[in-house]
């Protein structure tokens, strides 16, 4: 398995990947490319209580959640990482965000979500999760996935562990807010054959 370019997600079998365009349906869900649109929902929900076991730290000001979201933009034309909004399907709501992250590691991305708290409890983070892995199996060259999630966080970690994944490492990381993490770092294999 090669990178088209250093860095770059790699798609199978030359497929032409709109990274800027992606939508992705899971049974009740659907996780389109992140944009402008949603930056109130996102400036919004995006608080400290979601961020107590995530590296980032919310946004201060709206200006700062739009140069967050041009950012990801940015990224995704660089095809080396996909930053998606979580919409149900039925209505459209905003429920959260979720991403693939290949930032120099295409061969081996991250996976990150949150949900909003009004939405938390209904099984959206793991059907993101599993949606966004098996459109990675179909569309993507990659080793595995990691998923790092801290040890405090048991809803979080059954996402990974519902995906056969096997904790492969453990990290301390420090927030911009002194706040320490003690992440659990899985890895999430694409399906053999």
């Amino acid at each position: 398995m090669h990178c088209q370019e250093s860095g770059t997600f790699t798609a199978k079998h030359g497929q032409k990947i709109d990274w800027p365009t992606l939508e992705i349906a899971a049974p009740r869900l659907k996780l389109s490319s992140i944009s402008r649109i949603h930056a109130g929902d996102i400036f919004r929900e995006f608080t400290v209580e979601h961020t107590r076991y995530m590296g980032p730290c919310p946004t201060e000001t709206i200006d700062d959640t739009f140069a967050f979201i041009d950012s990801a933009v940015e990224r995704m034309k660089a095809r080396d990482n996909f930053q998606a909004v979580v919409l149900r399907r039925d209505s459209g709501e905003f429920l959260g965000c979720c991403g693939l992250h290949g930032e120099g590691k295409s061969e081996t991305p991250e996976l990150g979500i949150w949900i909003k708290s009004g939405a938390q409890g209904n099984g959206y983070g793991k059907e993101a999760i599993i949606g966004l892995k098996q459109w990675a199996d179909r569309n993507l060259a990659y080793k595995y996935l990691t998923y790092p999630v801290d040890r405090r966080n048991r809803p979080s970690i059954r996402i990974p562990e519902a995906l056969g994944g096997k904790v492969f490492g453990r990290r301390i990381q420090k927030k911009a807010d002194g706040t320490i993490l003690e992440l659990l770092v899985y890895r999430i294999f694409p399906p053999s054959g």
